[in-house]
């Protein structure tokens, strides 16, 4: 018998770990573990759940469709993983176990005591890069080290991809009769673990629904998603980031797609489809650099010298910063957003995490918490890496000195307020010339109801800036 153990990876196209256990005409199991303290404990916001968790409901029925079982396991903790799946084995006659590799620390190190205890009864582990496009450690510099720097990955992963090429791996086609299926709603276990699983209807799942999704932008949005993507009122990205993090979709079916529907692979800037394409490089650079670097897992920075920092850690601040109580109203707007659908759009992720990190100067392992603890699409390698870089801590080209300005974001990025007057609920009725500084505007007519600037945003600047500086003396 075969195990197939789906993790981050809950697709039954282009997953190798699924499409190796198929070869041959050995039977095939499949499994998912639920672990709810484990996810409380890496901030898993509930959202995520249960997206997360819809689609193991959609993968199960699609395996049992195939004739091929798919367990559930409860293990509230990784560090109780490998007993159990030990003693699945056995139970199952499993003699191979498949799976794609994970990346982040505590995965790893569960994989590691997993393969140890399998192979004490003589159970093989096959690993496989279900990920990346290109797995880490592919892509070097001249001296055979990984990279740390995003343009020169970026010029590095093109030319690596256009040498090696990649291969989208065939769902499996059916291995015997049509299994029954029990729906995830219906097995009281896991009500219990993780309270009512009801799917937000904004984010379907299934793969059909991701491919839906990037068809659709590469259709009506890519050619111009260099010049649409920084407006959150204008539906100008993909909103694939949910399926990219649960694996219904990978990365280089994006790519794929990407190319087939364009005829070409995009090389450069000078080319349409190339500022997506670039978003997924990054993506991928993220993902490099977090197994590169185990520490940026451990709550580290990138550059080990910002530890010192003079981090503030000041509760009422950041509570004021979460519940979108700032007085900048396109922060305010983006957290409401955020908190109300599970997801924040990319240009407003960058200005919310400059505000709590250079406006009040907050440490970024707060936002790095608070937006994995309410993200579907929450996933570590592009969540750390994003923050560090808003806060200057990580892998950026500009250091420090980068501050961005809320008040011109908004006015450059939300020039009407459309976006705001949609998440602050006090603006719906200001006019669009004083939406973005409404104080004025609101103590002429004679109203309290939004809260004044927490921060001058001219002098926080200074104090951020200063701060670095200070690490240089």
């Amino acid at each position: 018998m075969k195990l197939v153990w789906f993790r981050n990876d809950l697709r039954l196209a282009d997953n190798p770990a699924l499409r190796h256990a198929c070869a041959g005409d050995e039977p095939v199991a499949a499994l998912f573990i639920i672990s709810p303290t484990q996810w409380r404990q890496h901030k898993m916001a509930p959202i995520r759940q249960r997206f997360m968790l819809a689609q193991v409901d959609e993968l199960g029925r699609e395996l049992a469709a195939l004739g091929i079982q798919l367990h559930l396991l409860r293990v509230e903790t990784f560090a109780e993983v490998p007993a159990v799946l030990a003693n699945l084995c056995r139970e199952q006659g499993v003699t191979q176990l498949y799976a794609n590799q994970a990346i982040e620390i505590d995965e790893l190190r569960r994989d590691h005591a997993v393969s140890a205890a399998l192979a004490e009864q003589a159970v093989s582990c096959h690993w496989f890069n279900g990920c990346c496009v290109l797995p880490p450690g592919r892509v070097l510099t001249g001296s055979g080290e990984m990279f740390k720097v995003f343009t020169p990955f970026s010029r590095a992963w093109l030319k690596s991809l256009d040498e090696e090429g990649f291969v989208i791996h065939r769902a499996p086609t059916p291995r015997g009769e049509p299994l029954p299926w029990q729906p995830l709603a219906e097995r009281a276990w896991v009500d219990e673990a993780l309270g009512e699983l009801t799917v937000d209807p904004r984010w379907p799942v299934g793969e059909a629904e991701a491919l839906r999704r990037l068809n659709i932008f590469l259709e009506q949005a890519v050619l111009d998603y260099g010049e649409t993507r920084d407006f959150p009122a204008i539906a100008g990205t993909s909103v694939l980031s949910p399926y990219l993090a649960a694996g219904i979709i990978s990365p280089r079916q994006c790519v794929a797609v990407l190319q087939q529907r364009l005829g070409y692979r995009p090389q450069s800037k000078a080319q349409p489809g190339f500022v997506w394409l670039n978003e997924l490089i990054w993506r991928e650079f993220y993902r490099h650099l977090l197994v590169l670097i185990p520490a940026l897992s451990m709550n580290r920075p990138f550059k080990p010298e910002t530890a010192a920092l003079p981090w503030s850690w000041d509760p009422d601040a950041f509570a004021a910063w979460c519940e979108g109580r700032t007085g900048y109203p396109i922060v305010d707007a983006a957290m409401r957003c955020l908190n109300t659908t599970g997801w924040m759009h990319n240009r407003l992720r960058m200005i919310v995490a400059s505000f709590l990190t250079k406006d009040l100067h907050i440490h970024w392992r707060l936002g790095e918490d608070y937006f994995m603890s309410r993200l579907i699409d929450g996933d570590l390698a592009a969540n750390n890496g994003g923050w560090q870089w808003a806060a200057g801590t990580g892998a950026d080209a500009a250091p420090y000195f980068r501050v961005f300005n809320p008040t011109t974001q908004g006015q450059r990025f939300d020039p009407q307020g459309e976006f705001i007057r949609t998440w602050v609920t006090e603006l719906a009725d200001i006019p669009p010339a004083y939406v973005h500084q409404p104080h004025d505007w609101l103590r002429l007519k004679g109203r309290q109801d939004y809260p004044v600037p927490m921060v001058d945003h001219a002098v926080a600047r200074v104090r951020a800036i200063e701060m670095f500086r200070s690490l240089e003396k």
